[in-house]
Order: structure tokens, then C-alpha cells, then sequence
């Protein structure tokens, strides 16, 4: 779908995409180039995504008392435990 870039530098977007992305009269969007050249146009999100990671981050999901070894095998699990574990891969025990 073309259109084209009036002298103000604006652009009217064609209705199937106001559709397909929920965008009504009033509604901000946000516009970023990317590397290629492209221009994207979304829809913001509702809630803040900065409050969000403050409120996961105040969670305290990771322990500092963990040390690495010990918070990848809870998130991935027990590499003993793994039936298709490749035995030559594994780091030698201190």
C-alpha cells in the first residue's frame, strides 16, 4: 500500500492498516527508523513499559545470594538430571 508525504511531512494511513493495528482518530503512535531504512509505525503500549520493569525489579526475582552456576540450573534445571545431557561437554568439578 502507497501514499504519499505531503509538504508538512505527514502521511495519511490507509484505513485497512488503522484497522490491523487498532489505531483510532485521537490515538498516538509511535514512529522509529530502523537500520535498514524502514520506517515503523506502531500503536504504544497502554501501560508504562519503564514501570513495569521497575515493579519486576522490585520483585527481586534474582537472589544475590545465587551464585551463577547455581541460577542457570534453576532456570534450566539439573544437567545430571538431563537424559540427552552430552557427557563430553560437561565442565570438570572443582
Amino acid at each position: 500500500m502507497a501514499t504519499t508525504v505531503t509538504v508538512k511531512g505527514q502521511v495519511t494511513l490507509p484505513k485497512k492498516v488503522r484497522d490491523a493495528a487498532g489505531i483510532k482518530p485521537g490515538d498516538r503512535v509511535e514512529v522509529r527508523a530502523n537500520a535498514s531504512g524502514g520506517v515503523i509505525i506502531e500503536k504504544p503500549e497502554t501501560d508504562d513499559y519503564k514501570a513495569r520493569l521497575y515493579a519486576l525489579g522490585k520483585r527481586r526475582l534474582i537472589r544475590d545470594n545465587l551464585t551463577t552456576d547455581e541460577f542457570m540450573k534453576e532456570l534450566r534445571g539439573d544437567p545430571d538430571l538431563d537424559p540427552g545431557f552430552n557427557p563430553r561437554l560437561r565442565r570438570k568439578q572443582k
